[in-house]
């Protein structure tokens, strides 16, 4: 059945390709149809003719030229390094014959694609190669050149998959007559969120988390998963608490797609490899291996905010700016021919924040939202956004002007690149030491500066300025380096995970900087209960710790506050606000991601708002939503 739909596509779009195509090969790279020409001329010419045959199939084709035509790749840097400007400096060209694509990175991509596209079509005419065009990261980082390295390994293997995903797509399917979604795990509670979308034709897992702390993961045991009639994961993004058991079920034997954004994928990997690393020291069996975030990452499709992907026969999916953290995506699934529209929010802040826009709602039709309720109590009401902010450069300053140390403890991913821009942009002078895994993370960030708001993609892309390599951000490479820092008695503010003071860097900055008054501890994330943060919060002025393998007691003198409202969640009158602005209300609002009180009561008081059929499911409920 499969193999007829797909004959018949490949014969319906050659009737209409002119003969001088020359077309060596038709095959699918997911939702795309991919033709490979041997024609120099149709390679540079025929994209009128592949814009009429999209318009007549409503199918999105993608023209690549066929290997052989490809100019030798040691004459194409030749050829890219005489067309486009030292200025864009190149710092990287990366072939893939198998897709007939080169990958050219630089400091400056404008300079390479030229005005009005010039040099990217002479780049294209002269070597009859397809580029595309990449910014260099301003912070070089390991996990994007390693990534990089082993989708270029692996484009063999990613050639044959994405064919297979595109031939299930395609394949046809006979009828949708009803829409459920299973809670295995993020519901009336915080951690291990994921969801099972099914219809008769498919299944679909949203997330797939774990609760760090606990090591407790979704219910996969559930009746209705079965791992091998799974078709897809969709990924919001790159929390733990969201993504930290993906790898497993690459592990478990699933083959199927990954579908997130670029930065979601990046920033997976960082955190699944960090998680892995705490549990062999902590003598903990993991999981997964990296084994399992390679087979992850080798299939993973990803998508940009707003592009549209059929990922199953009857489900297409678009990606939306969730404003939370780095590539964070409201994700939305238009299941059957019109039948039903689903957003799941996943995590989302629907405020501007340091970092992002707020979270998009621009959506024509959402019949179900499902939407977290982290802060949905009545009393969780926030501080304004530009309070907090001076909230926090206030204390900062202080503690310089008297001599002292700032310690932040911070969650390495979001929370830690929100304070570095405030900072950075308030103007302060004094040094900012960036500790454990938030340097890798902000060198992520630098890699992806379109998923950030406008002023710093105006601030990075046209002005030239990125906050994040300000000469006040300071890396912190060794232990040499944090001992020179604790006997320097210049005032600096140290930026280190882990952001609830359980392991990390941050437990052993506060054993050396507690005991003096003129140091400052600024907490600017949730920290939860029996950590020892929530004990400092709540007033203990002695804390037991770990030195040499004996527990002693740290005295508790130095200053501390608590800058709340710098949240990447949205809280109670935001998440009502973002229902409300949604262009038509929703006909069932679903509500998780919350502690069991929060969802209840968020789910009610939505009821009374907006008069629709609101829910507050337990863990392994299931709803009909169609």
């Amino acid at each position: 059945m499969v193999e007829e739909k797909t004959s018949e596509l490949f014969d319906r779009i050659k009737e209409q390709l002119p003969d001088k195509a020359k077309i060596s090969d038709i095959r699918f790279e997911g939702c795309e149809v991919v033709l490979y020409t041997k024609s120099r001329d149709f390679f540079t010419e025929g994209s009128g003719d592949i814009k009429k045959i999209v318009s007549n199939l409503k199918k999105r084709i993608v023209l690549r030229p066929d290997p052989s035509i490809c100019l030798d790749m040691e004459k194409t840097e030749k050829i890219i390094k005489k067309l486009v400007p030292k200025e864009a400096g190149v710092k990287y060209i990366n072939f893939e014959p198998e897709f007939g694509e080169m990958i050219i990175e630089a400091d400056k991509p404008g300079l390479v694609i030229g005005k009005g596209g010039e040099t990217l079509r002479g780049i294209r005419k002269e070597t009859l190669w397809l580029p595309t065009i990449k910014r260099a990261p301003a912070i070089p980082s390991d996990i994007v050149k390693t990534l990089r390295a082993l989708i270029h390994k692996e484009s063999a293997f990613r050639k044959g998959f994405l064919d297979r995903v595109g031939r299930r797509i395609h394949g046809g399917w006979k009828k949708t007559d009803w829409i459920r979604v299973s809670a295995l795990g993020g519901f009336r509670e915080v951690g291990r969120s994921c969801l099972l979308l099914q219809t008769p034709e498919s299944r679909v897992l949203m997330d797939c988390g774990i609760k760090p702390a606990r090591n407790e993961y979704p219910y996969l045991n559930a009746p209705e998963f079965d791992i091998n009639s799974l078709n897809a994961i969709v990924l919001g993004h790159a929390h733990l608490d969201h993504c930290g058991l993906v790898p497993m079920l690459y592990e478990m034997g699933f083959d199927g797609p990954l579908y997130c954004t670029y930065p979601t994928r990046d920033l997976m990997v960082l955190l699944c490899m960090d998680y892995i690393d705490i549990m062999q020291k902590e003598g903990k069996n993991a999981p997964y291996t990296t084994k399992g975030i390679k087979e992850a990452v080798k299939r993973c499709i990803c998508l940009n905010y707003g592009e549209v992907s059929d990922i199953t026969p009857d489900m297409r999916l678009t990606l939306f700016n969730a404003g939370h953290i780095l590539g964070s995506s409201l994700v939305h699934i238009h299941v059957g021919e019109g039948m039903h529209n689903i957003l799941y929010t996943s995590d989302m802040k629907f405020d501007r924040t340091a970092l992002y826009e707020p979270a998009s709602n621009n959506f024509s039709r959402a019949e179900t939202v499902i939407i977290e309720s982290t802060y949905g109590g009545r009393d969780d009401i926030q501080p304004r956004r530009s309070e907090s902010e001076k909230k926090l450069v206030d204390a900062c300053i202080k503690t310089m002007e008297r001599g002292g140390k700032v310690l932040i403890p911070s969650f390495a991913v979001e929370r830690s690149q929100d304070v570095m821009v405030i900072l950075e942009k308030s103007g302060f002078k004094y040094p900012v030491y960036l500790d454990g895994m938030v340097w890798d993370a902000t060198a992520i960030h630098t890699t992806y500066p379109e998923y950030m708001n406008r002023e710093i993609q105006k601030s990075i892309l046209q002005q030239g300025k990125n906050p994040f390599t300000s000469p006040i951000l300071k890396r912190i490479g060794s232990q040499e380096e944090r001992k020179k820092i604790l006997k320097s008695k210049d005032p600096c503010v140290i930026i280190a995970t882990s952001g609830m003071l359980i392991g990390g860097p941050s437990v052993g900055w506060l054993q050396n900087l507690a005991d003096d008054e003129k140091n400052m501890l600024v907490f600017v994330g949730y920290q939860a209960e029996g950590s020892m943060g929530r004990r400092i919060q709540k007033g203990w002025k002695e804390v037991p710790m770990e030195q040499r393998g004996k527990t002693i007691t740290i005295p508790v003198n130095l200053e501390i506050i608590t800058v709340e409202g710098l949240s990447g969640h949205s809280d109670v009158k935001q998440l009502s606000n973002y229902l409300s602005r949604l262009k038509q209300i929703p006909e069932r609002i679903i509500v998780n991601h919350g502690d069991n009180s929060k969802c209840v009561e968020f789910a009610r008081n939505a009821h009374k708002i907006f008069r629709c059929e609101t829910l507050a499911p337990k863990l392994l409920d299931a709803i009909r939503l169609k």
